[in-house]
């Protein structure tokens, strides 16, 4: 029910994710929580931790809380590399997220196979993005200034690793899907072009731990 009321009052112009409060914004996470996905693959289950990255952590907790991740596809899917998404499929919401930055992280673990962090195009640009290490990928660690993970799989690897990746990069560097053509026209544009997507569902935060 939590998820209906948030998307209904997304799509009524007002509520969390289109109308969020830097009070609430700014309120600290619990320590470590788990978050169950539903998607068109299959379940998994991940962990978030807080001592690994606050900022991004505490991001993660309010568009979770919110249902923020309902309903968005793996955009981007790319073999034994990372499996990303997070972009919404409701344009008026990305117009709200998209320049709602977050400060850097230390990166306080590896990324490894597994591990979920935040996407990023250099020093403090993490909104809303995230990918899933499909393998170890300790060079992220540190490339264009590190990409702190605040989360691991517990559950359900296999299914992240099945997710569907013949669309393979996106472009223009590849034939995938353009993400300010996501941001602007939202699902209607991978439905159309890119049917084979997958998709979460739902994404619940199942347990808290403070």
């Amino acid at each position: 029910m939590a998820g209906l009321t948030a998307r209904g009052c997304a799509r009524g112009r007002e509520g969390p994710l289109l109308a969020p409060t830097d009070a609430e914004l700014s309120q600290p996470a619990p320590d470590s929580f788990r978050v169950d996905f539903e998607t068109s693959r299959g379940k998994f289950a991940v962990v978030a931790r807080r001592g690994w990255a606050p900022h991004g952590v505490d991001r993660f907790y309010y568009l979770t809380k919110h249902h923020y991740y309902d309903s968005t596809y793996f955009f981007r899917v790319i073999e034994n590399f990372v499996a990303q998404f997070g972009i919404s499929g409701d344009p008026s919401i990305n117009s709200v997220w998209q320049s709602r930055r977050i400060p850097d992280d230390a990166v306080r673990h590896s990324n490894t196979r597994g591990s979920i962090a935040f996407a990023s195009e250099g020093p403090n640009t993490r909104t809303v993005q995230l990918f899933i290490n499909l393998r170890g990928n300790p060079k992220l660690d540190t490339y264009g200034g590190g990409f702190p993970p605040i989360a691991e799989l517990i559950d359900g690897l296999n299914v992240a690793e099945s997710l569907y990746d013949a669309y393979g990069e996106g472009a223009p560097s590849g034939l995938g899907p353009r993400q300010e053509l996501i941001m602007g026209q939202g699902n209607d544009y991978l439905r159309r072009y890119f049917p084979r997507l997958d998709l979460i569902q739902r994404a619940s935060i199942t347990r808290e731990w403070r």
